[in-house]
């Protein structure tokens, strides 16, 4: 009979990676990078254990939006005051920020509980190609 194995915090070694999203569709890089923050290639998954590696998304501001997504995406906030709802096109949410596309779509593929809030702090996402982390060497992965 086999038995079913369950990692325990300690035992779980993140790796450092680095994406870069020059010209890749939105959703697709989100749901394969939020896959990887959560550890769901690990054939040893448990869902209670924060086992997912640290990921460096490079060249955020050239990612892509597919038909025209670009000017019909809304994105919705509200401050709490009457009133207060506040809508974004994607364009206009690019232009501002650039990274808040990428990190708003794959946040939104994370669970929100407090093992998710550990989750998304190993996502580091930059606008440019250079990033800070190049003393953790991170493996350079492509996206699918």
């Amino acid at each position: 009979m086999r038995q079913t194995t369950f990692v325990k915090h300690q035992e779980v070694k993140q790796k450092w990676f680095v994406i870069d999203a020059e010209s890749k569709i939105l959703g697709r890089l989100a749901a394969f990078v939020a896959s990887r923050l959560r550890g769901k290639h690990y054939p040893h998954f448990t869902p209670n254990v924060d086992m997912g590696d640290k990921i460096i998304i490079i060249n955020a501001e050239k990612i892509l939006l597919t038909a025209k997504k670009e000017e019909q995406k809304l994105y919705y906030n509200h401050s709490g005051y009457p009133g207060g709802l506040r809508v974004r096109t994607a364009r206009e949410m690019r232009a501002k920020k650039p990274i808040a596309l990428l990190e708003r779509a794959i946040y939104g593929m994370i669970p929100h509980t407090k093992l998710g809030d550990k989750q998304r702090k190993n996502l580091y996402v930059y606008s440019g190609s250079e990033h800070p982390h190049l003393g953790q060497n991170p493996e350079k992965l492509e996206v699918k």
